[in-house]
């Protein structure tokens, strides 16, 4: 539906079947990455670990900016390219610019597709939904670990003859491998048409592994799941694509050109790893 937006669907399996109950007797990753941007949709429960974890590393806030200007250049570069179609799948809570704001910058007529299985981000959709007139986007509530609901959703928005950009931004570093991460990615990318893109970032515990075994047990103790992959297991995600230079790297290094750079923040590289492949 052409220049108007809806909220579509409920693929999520994990809510109990009511979408739209928010559990604030434990903190949420995306509530956690709302709190870091300096946003209000969070709960003390996430404030509280989100100060955990920055005490473990100071620079996390910084990571959590990299990875969002990491998603504009990308998003940038995409819709530059040509791409006109988008399924970001873990939007989060909206922060703008978000993605439909950039792709929309570029190509008014772009459609995006925005899924997340936190009813947080369902209760602020309309946010998502404001596209430009010649575009479209919509927004479905589904679970990542169920890609067949998702894509089956997302049809009813995109046409899957024609290419589509993936986006799976700072999502899948909470999808172990037992819950079938790299089978989701093959599934989905399996599914887009020739000529799409798949655009990911990751965190990495490969700078700093103290911490981050510190993190993972932290994540751990709340119920909730942390899988940081060191750089070889992020380009895994990426097998039978092509790789758009300069590759999987450090995510403030992906196209700094396109948009403005993060500053550096403390010694070393920031662990993230960010990435975009074409597929043939």
């Amino acid at each position: 539906m052409a220049g108007a937006g809806q909220v579509r669907g409920d693929a999520d399996g994990a809510s109990g079947g009511d979408s739209s109950y928010i559990d604030t007797s434990k903190p949420h990753p995306a509530r956690m990455y709302d709190w870091w941007l300096g946003g209000k949709d969070n709960y003390p429960v996430d404030e509280e670990m989100g100060r955990q974890l920055v005490a473990m590393d100071p620079r996390i806030p910084a990571v959590a900016r990299a990875n969002r200007a990491f998603m504009q250049r990308a998003t940038r570069w995409l819709a530059a390219a040509g791409v006109r179609q988008f399924l970001d799948i873990g939007t989060g809570i909206p922060t703008e610019p978000n993605l439909h704001q950039i792709a929309q910058g570029v190509a008014p007529d772009a459609r995006v597709v925005y899924c997340d299985n936190d009813p947080i981000v369902l209760a602020h959709a309309e946010a998502l939904l404001r596209s430009a007139p010649e575009g479209a986007t919509e927004y479905i509530q589904g679970d990542a670990r169920d890609p067949a609901a998702i894509l089956a959703e997302a049809r009813k928005t995109l046409d899957f003859t024609r290419p589509v950009a993936l986006s799976l931004v700072a999502l899948l570093h909470f999808v172990p491998d037992e819950d079938g991460a790299y089978e989701v990615v093959d599934e989905l990318v399996s599914a887009l048409p020739s000529g799409s893109y798949l655009m990911l970032s990751h965190g990495t515990g490969e700078f700093t592994p103290d911490q981050a075994r510190k993190a993972g047990d932290l994540y751990k103790s709340r119920a909730l799941s942390l899988a940081l992959r060191d750089r070889a297991e992020v380009i895994r995600f990426f097998d039978g694509l092509t790789l758009v230079p300069p590759g999987v790297t450090v995510a403030d290094e992906w196209h700094p050109e396109l948009g403005e750079p993060t500053p550096p923040v403390g010694d070393g590289p920031l662990p993230i790893y960010g990435g975009v492949a074409h597929k043939e």
